[in-house]
């Protein structure tokens, strides 16, 4: 098989799965929504505020991945990245907050620079949830 073709069966992967995505700069929300959809994902939201993304995480039942940025306006991510490990739901950070201003026991996440390469993000989720089912 080549190359091109294992990158597209493997953001294959991502077809069909419900992805949350919480950011409150709407063209960055926007186009990151646009990139998942386009390559088959469901997006959920995407929201800007962790009342919302709270809200969403009680009410679907099928969520598989999420895409948090950290910086909500006065407000940061960590309730709602709290509730989706409380969950067993895998997340990752986009953001432009560099890693030692991230929590500890968030260390492991990881973690995409703003502005952020959408489809390099795609490859990363896609590669996280390939084995999935």
């Amino acid at each position: 098989m080549e190359e091109g073709q294992k990158v597209v069966d493997h953001l294959g992967a991502l077809r069909g799965r419900r992805i949350l995505i919480v950011e409150d700069e709407y063209i960055v929300a926007w186009d990151l929504a646009q990139s998942l959809e386009q390559i088959g994902a469901s997006v959920i939201g995407p929201v800007g505020s962790v009342a919302s993304a709270l809200v969403l995480i009680s009410e679907e039942a099928a969520l598989d991945i999420a895409v948090l940025d950290i910086n909500l306006g006065s407000e940061q991510v960590f309730p709602v990245a709290d509730a989706l490990q409380a969950r067993g739901l895998p997340f990752v950070f986009a953001t432009g907050y560099d890693p030692s201003s991230i929590p500890g026991k968030y260390r492991e996440a990881l973690r995409f620079e703003k502005p952020v390469d959408s489809h390099a993000l795609a490859r990363e989720l896609a590669g996280g949830l390939a084995g999935d089912g």
